[in-house]
């Protein structure tokens, strides 16, 4: 064994691996350690990692006019950490750069830390699991480290130089890289481990939030419920201030800055501006970049967080503090994310409140001649099975089930943009296509410009739940509800909704004996209502016109007038 070589390469390596414990703390790289990585993040890691590998070459011992370096720890830790194109980047990345240093082994030592960054990324490919032991990791670094003199022994010339070289580097060189390379992965675990311990605390915190403050929040964002939740956070957090505000003015702040951040005054700091603004989290790491106008205001550092409502609307910020005494963390910033979140997610609970406690003022003929029971059992065993494994859908999905009975409940008699009756409807079809998946797929041909027209509320609901409920679900392999609405002779809005499903055999509009099997033909508020309506305001020969084949699928036509609007209202209130 070259001990001669061994020692100053050990010593060169642990350089190097100092540098690679710097490198772990980019953001880029945690977030690839916890498989969030945009392509964004992995090309900033083939710059880590081409960057940790261009050090082991220049930290490397010239030899018998070759280096013997530490060039492969970067290139193998790419592969095996982000798989084979990352893996290959670096590897090309890193032997161009070695090529050009020159020697007699500068084409072998190219070629084979390219083959290097992809054998690793092949092991990442077809490995079992994601997790890379450091054992593992050493035992490819060694295989590579030898294939790298078996390129060079094949590639560089002459042939008796290679062989003496490679005699003289291939013990040290293969086991300090291979040792270095598992030192490499074992300070990833840790750093992974670190970002598993930030997490964990962040919820804990979190949740000791949620359970003193959600019933606060059920009121919306107000003066009471903000003070509530700022003072619980500031509790909770080793945060010097917590401030809450609406889209205009500070709802709360409690902490230092109190005493001129004044609750109840216009939104002043230029970073909640920008907040609100944009949209998106920022950070404030100066006194100036929090844009306090206040000489003597102690704080120094911010994390503002956009609250937000349903459709992106936004509602307001959440901002935590810090002072002289303390920076803020990595922790704080997933705590304050975490934060914001729940916050916005009761907001939009609050709003689902409020819209129930109008329902509860809907007339009661409209509740019972409008609601269908099953349906509601059916979406909300739909959103139980999601609660766990799938919050988030199970969240949108409760959104969506109160708009759509917010619309439902509403006054079938009244008037509504075709926009409205369509966004009605997609809160229908949200909850179904949870339920059915791919057996159900919808197609919108809607005309430029006429959803701006009115209609009668709940005129095309119930003939796309009759198309799905009847027409689609009763065939295995599902089928595509297709919904149109165009002008024709740009005096009459023509609305469609066909299904390719198993057709009627029977007039619908005749209701079928109740001793049968005591089950109903139409859905919701039923076709014949629909045509009723639709009579009843416009008169003949307005209604609903089906063509129906048997195995081929359903198409119901509706035609309306346009510029009756106000005939059609005097109407409904007669």
């Amino acid at each position: 064994m070259n001990l001669a070589l061994m020692i100053p390469l050990a010593e060169r390596t642990a350089v190097l691996l100092v540098a690679a414990l710097l490198f772990t703390r980019v953001k880029a790289f945690r977030s690839l350690l916890n498989q969030r990585a945009t392509y964004k993040d992995k090309a900033v890691m083939v710059l880590i990692f081409s960057g940790i590998s261009i050090l082991g070459t220049y930290n490397g011992i010239w030899y018998q006019d070759a280096i013997a370096n530490s060039r492969v720890i970067g290139t193998i830790v790419a592969g095996l950490l982000a798989g084979p194109w990352v893996g290959l980047a670096t590897g090309l990345v890193a032997g161009i750069h070695r090529y050009t240093l020159g020697g007699f082994t500068d084409l072998a030592c190219a070629i084979s830390t390219i083959s290097e960054g992809v054998l690793a990324g092949l092991f990442y490919r077809f490995r079992r699991t994601r997790e890379i032991r450091w054992t593992t990791a050493m035992a490819v670094g060694f295989v590579a480290e030898w294939m790298q003199m078996a390129i060079i022994l094949l590639v560089a010339r002459p042939y008796a130089d290679a062989l003496a070289l490679v005699k003289a580097i291939s013990v040290p060189m293969s086991v300090v890289n291979a040792l270095g390379i598992a030192v490499l992965i074992i300070i990833i675990d840790l750093a992974k481990t670190e970002e598993d311990r930030i997490g964990a605390l962040q919820a804990q915190r979190t949740m000791q939030v949620a359970d003193k403050t959600l019933s606060y929040l059920r009121q919306g964002l107000t003066y009471e419920s903000a003070k509530r939740v700022a003072e619980e956070i500031l509790r909770t957090t080793r945060v010097a201030a917590v401030a809450i505000t609406d889209t205009k003015t500070v709802l709360a702040h409690v902490g230092a800055g109190s005493s001129h951040h004044v609750v109840g005054q216009e939104i002043t700091t230029k970073a909640t501006r920008e907040v609100l603004e944009t949209k998106e989290v920022k950070i404030a790491g100066t006194k100036e970049e929090i844009g306090c106008r206040e000489n003597n205001c102690t704080l120094r550092s911010a994390i503002l967080v956009p609250l937000m409502r349903k459709r992106g609307e936004v509602a307001g910020v959440l901002k935590l503090y810090q002072d002289r005494s303390r920076k803020l963390s990595a922790v704080d910033l997933e705590l304050v994310r975490g934060l914001g979140n729940l916050i916005s997610t009761q907001l939009e609970l609050a709003d689902l409140e409020k819209q129930a406690r109008l329902l509860a003022d809907a007339e009661i003929k409209a509740l019972h001649a409008q609601i269908n029971p099953h349906f509601l059992f059916n979406a909300l065993n739909t959103i139980v099975s999601f609660i766990r494994f799938r919050p988030e859908q199970a969240r949108e999905l409760l959104i969506h089930l109160g708009e759509y009975f917010r619309k439902n409940l509403h006054d079938s008699g009244g008037f509504v943009t075709l926009a409205e009756e369509l966004e009605h409807i997609e809160a229908y079809l949200a909850i179904e296509r949870a339920r059915f998946g791919e057996k159900l797929k919808v197609e919108y041909e809607i005309e430029p410009g006429v959803d701006r027209y009115v209609v009668p509320g709940l005129v095309l609901q119930p003939l796309v739940e009759n198309a799905i409920k009847h027409g689609l679900l009763p065939k295995r392999e599902g089928g595509v509800v297709k919904i149109s609405a165009r002008l024709k002779d740009k005096q009459v809005l023509e609305l469609k909704v066909a299904d390719n499903g198993v057709g009627m055999e029977k007039d619908p509009f005749v209701p079928p004996p109740p001793a049968q099997d005591g089950k109903r033909r139409l859905s919701g508020i039923g076709l014949s209502n629909v045509r009723s309506r639709l009579q009843a305001i416009y008169g003949q020969p307005y209604g609903i016109v089906i063509d129906s084949k048997k195995g081929l699928g359903t198409t119901c036509l509706i035609e309306l007038p346009l510029g009756v609007k106000v005939h059609a209202e005097s109407v409904h209130r007669g």
